[in-house]
C-alpha cells in the first residue's frame, strides 16, 4: 500500500493515508480543494461500516447535503467526500446517479464484505483495475500504482496494438498493458468474494430525447443552450483555494473566460502555452481574449529541447504511449498554473458535444456525396476513376487528397471516416505489422475500430452527425480526458470540464444538427451564444487545434530520434514491425510527405516499452544521442493479496 501511495504522490502531495481491515486495503493521495483542513481520506462513517477513498469534485454536493441533513444525516466536515460517503449508505448501488460532477471513487462495506467502484459519466476522473487469477482486486487512478503493487508484471497487450495504432490509444476497456483494465465512464464496478460484476448507470444515448428541442424556435434554443453553460461554469468554481483557466485562444477556452469572469470579483487568471514557431503559436488570440476580460494573463514558451527533454518523464506520467504531442505542451502550461493556483478550468469536450472537428463536416458531406456517386455513377466507370485517383495520389498532394473521398474509397463510415482519420489504417496496418505478429493477435482485434462500429451500430436511427459524435464520446473523447487528467495531476493541479458537466451535454446531445454543424460552420450554437460577449475574431476564426511542429523537428535537429526510436536496433529486436516498410516511412517523411502522427506513435510506443519494460530512466530516454541504459530489476509476480488504492 505504501508503494502504490508512493508512486501517486504527484496526484495528491498535500495528504495521505491509509486504511486497511483485514486483506482489504485503501490508501489515498490527496490534493486540498474543499474543506482543505477536515477532508482526511481514507473517511470512515460513523459507524465504521463504511469507508471511502475518492478522487474528483461533486458540484451539486451543497445541495444534496441539505437533503441529506433533511433525512438525518450528520456531518462531520464540509466536504464532497462524505457527501458521497453518505449517499451510498442511503442509496446504494445507485448513488452516483445523483451526482453531478467528475469522480473515482470506491467504498469498502464491512458488512457485506463488498468493494464498490463508480467514475463519472465521461470517463473525467481515471480508474484502472487488475482482476487477479486467485479473485484479488487492484485499482488506482494510475497504472503504475498497480506495477508497484506486483499486482501484474508489465507486458504488451498484442490484442490492444492496433487500436493504438489507429487510434491514438486503445478504446474500450484494454489497455496497451496485459492485464490492466480501466473501468468505462459510466459504470460501477462490485467486488465480492473474488468476482466482479460491471454495470452501466448512465449513457448519453439513453439520456436525450430530441423530439422535443426540435419543436422549439432556434432562438430559445441557443438562449438556454448559453444559460447551461453559465450554471455549468458557476458550478465549477467551487472551491477553498485559487482557479484560473486554459486559454489556448480558440472558442471554447475563450467562452469559459467570458463567463467566469462575469462570476468572479477578482480578475481572472489565464495561462496559455505556445513554441516559438510561427505555425504553432496561437498567442495573440488568447492575448486578445485576455485584454478584452481583464484577465492577469500568463504565458510560457516550450523550446524544442524541453519538448524533447520532457518526452521520457511524460510518458512516465501518462502511463502508456503519449497520443497527441499537445500533452506535453499542456504540462508545462500546468505547471505553470500551478505556481498560482490549484484549479483550473479547460475547453474538452466542447468538440465531441457541438461537433467543433473539421472531420465531422468532411465525414458529413463526403459519405452524402459518395453515396449520391455509388447510386449514379455505373461500376465500371467508378472502377476507372478509382485506377486514376490511385495514379495520381503517388504524384501530387491534390491526388491524395481525392484519394481520401468517394471517388477511391467506399461510401461507407468505416472507410470514409475511421480510415479516413486513422493515424495508421486497416491497410497501413497489414504492411506494417510482422505477419508472425499478426497470426498471434486474434482477429476481432486486427479490427481496429471494434468499439467505435459497436458504438455506431448503437445510435442507428440517428442522423451520421450523432453518431459521429457519439461514437467519440466513447472512444477519443476518453484519450482526451486522460492527457487533461495525467498531464494536469503531474503539476499537482486539477482540471475542470464545464462542457461535460453532464445536464449540458444531454442537452446538447439533443440540439438539432444545424445549431451544431450550419454548412461549414462548427459549434454553430456556441457561437450564436457566446455572440456580442466575444471579441469577433475569435467568433469567426477556424479550429487551429494545438498544432506542434514535430514533424519540422524530425526532420531537423531531433531525426536522432527517428534514428533511436524507430529505426534503432532496440526498436527493430521488439519484432513488431516490418523493417523495410518502417524505412520506407521515415524516407517518405523526410523527403516532404507529412507522416509525423506515424513517426510520433512509433517514437513513443519505443519511449514507453523502455521505460516500463526495460527499466530505463524515464529522464534518460530522451536526453540526447546514444545512451547505455542499465535496467532495472524486473517486476515480480503478484503475490496472493485482495488490495486497492485510488
Amino acid at each position: 500500500m505504501e508503494r502504490m501511495t508512493d508512486v501517486l504522490r504527484h496526484r495528491g502531495p498535500d495528504d495521505r493515508g491509509l486504511y486497511v481491515d483485514g486483506n482489504i486495503g485503501l490508501g489515498h493521495q490527496r490534493l486540498s480543494i474543499v474543506d482543505v483542513t477536515g477532508g482526511h481520506q481514507p473517511m470512515v462513517s460513523d459507524d465504521e461500516n463504511l469507508c471511502i477513498v475518492y478522487n474528483g469534485e461533486v458540484y451539486n454536493h451543497p445541495m444534496l447535503r441539505a437533503e441529506l441533513e433533511a433525512r438525518g444525516r450528520r456531518y462531520r466536515t464540509r466536504c464532497d467526500t462524505e457527501t458521497v460517503l453518505h449517499l451510498y449508505a442511503a442509496h446504494g448501488c445507485v448513488a452516483p446517479q445523483y451526482l453531478r460532477g467528475m469522480f473515482a471513487f470506491a467504498i469498502w462495506d464491512r458488512s457485506r464484505r463488498e468493494l464498490f467502484l463508480a467514475r463519472d459519466r465521461f470517463g473525467v476522473k481515471p480508474l484502472y483495475y487488475v482482476l487477479t487469477s486467485d479473485g484479488s482486486l487492484y485499482f488506482a487512478s494510475e497504472i503504475k500504482a498497480l506495477l508497484a503493487a506486483r499486482a501484474v508484471a508489465p507486458q504488451l497487450n498484442t490484442a490492444a496494438l492496433p487500436d493504438y495504432l489507429a487510434n491514438h490509444a486503445p478504446s474500450g476497456a484494454e489497455t496497451l498493458f496485459d492485464g490492466v483494465r480501466r473501468l468505462p465512464a459510466g459504470c460501477t464496478l462490485r467486488w465480492r468474494d473474488g468476482t466482479v460484476q460491471i454495470e452501466p448507470y448512465w449513457d448519453l444515448f439513453g439520456a436525450f430525447d430530441s423530439r422535443e428541442n426540435a419543436l422549439r424556435t432556434e432562438r430559445d434554443l441557443i438562449a438556454e443552450f448559453g444559460s447551461r453553460f453559465r450554471e455549468a461554469v458557476r458550478l465549477r468554481l467551487m472551491a477553498d483555494v485559487p482557479l484560473g483557466v486554459f486559454l489556448s485562444g480558440g472558442i471554447d477556452s475563450a467562452a469559459i473566460t467570458a463567463i467566469m469572469s462575469e462570476l468572479v470579483d477578482a480578475p481572472v487568471r489565464t495561462f496559455s502555452v505556445a513554441f516559438a514557431e510561427r505555425e504553432a503559436n496561437e498567442l495573440a488570440f488568447a492575448r486578445l481574449v485576455a485584454q478584452r476580460f481583464g484577465t492577469g494573463h500568463h504565458e510560457i514558451i516550450v523550446s524544442p529541447a524541453d519538448f524533447v527533454s520532457a518526452l521520457g518523464p511524460l510518458v512516465w506520467h501518462e502511463d502508456e504511449p503519449i497520443a497527441h504531442p499537445s500533452s506535453i505542451a499542456l504540462y508545462f502550461v500546468s505547471r505553470l498554473a500551478a505556481t498560482q493556483v490549484k484549479v483550473v478550468l479547460t475547453g474538452e469536450g466542447s468538440d465531441e458535444m457541438l461537433a467543433g472537428y473539421g472531420r465531422y463536416r468532411t465525414t458529413v458531406y463526403n459519405l452524402a456525396l459518395g453515396r449520391r456517386y455509388e447510386r449514379l455513377v455505373p461500376r465500371p466507370l467508378r472502377s476507372a476513376a478509382r485506377a486514376m485517383v490511385t495514379a495520381l495520389a503517388r504524384h501530387s498532394e491534390l491526388g491524395r487528397k481525392l484519394a481520401r473521398t468517394g471517388l477511391a474509397l467506399p461510401a461507407d463510415v468505416t472507410s470514409l471516416y475511421l480510415d479516413n482519420f486513422a493515424v495508421f489504417s486497416r491497410a497501413w496496418q497489414k504492411k506494417l505489422l510482422r505477419p508472425e505478429l499478426r497470426q498471434r493477435i486474434d482477429e476481432s482485434s486486427l479490427n481496429p475500430y471494434s468499439v467505435q462500429c459497436a458504438n455506431l451500430e448503437s445510435m442507428q436511427g440517428r442522423s451520421l452527425l450523432s453518431c459521429l459524435l457519439y461514437a467519440d464520446v466513447k472512444t477519443y473523447l476518453q484519450e482526451l480526458l486522460m492527457k487533461q487528467d495525467q498531464m494536469s495531476m503531474a503539476a499537482s493541479l486539477e482540471s475542470r470540464v464545464p462542457f461535460l458537466d453532464h445536464p449540458l451535454a444531454e442537452f446538447a446531445a439533443s440540439l438539432p444538427d444545424r445549431l451544431k454543424l450550419r454548412r461549414w460552420t462548427t459549434k454553430y450554437v456556441l457561437r450564436e451564444a457566446m455572440r456580442g460577449t466575444l471579441p469577433a475574431p475569435i467568433l469567426e476564426r477556424r479550429k487551429m487545434g494545438f498544432p506542434v511542429p514535430v514533424g519540422k523537428w524530425l526532420r531537423g535537429p531531433y531525426r536522432w530520434l527517428v534514428d533511436d526510436c524507430v529505426l534503432g536496433e532496440r526498436a527493430k529486436a521488439r519484432n513488431l514491425f516490418d523493417p523495410a516498410v518502417v524505412r520506407r516511412l521515415v524516407a517518405a517523411h523526410q523527403s516532404g510527405e507529412n507522416h509525423s502522427e506515424r513517426l510520433w506513435a512509433l517514437i513513443n510506443l519505443e519511449v514507453w516499452q523502455r521505460i516500463f519494460f526495460d527499466g530505463e530512466e524515464a529522464h534518460a530516454v530522451t536526453a540526447g544521442g546514444q545512451r547505455a541504459a542499465a535496467p532495472r530489476p524486473a517486476i515480480a509476480r503478484p503475490r496472493s493479496a485482495r488490495v486497492g488504492i485510488a
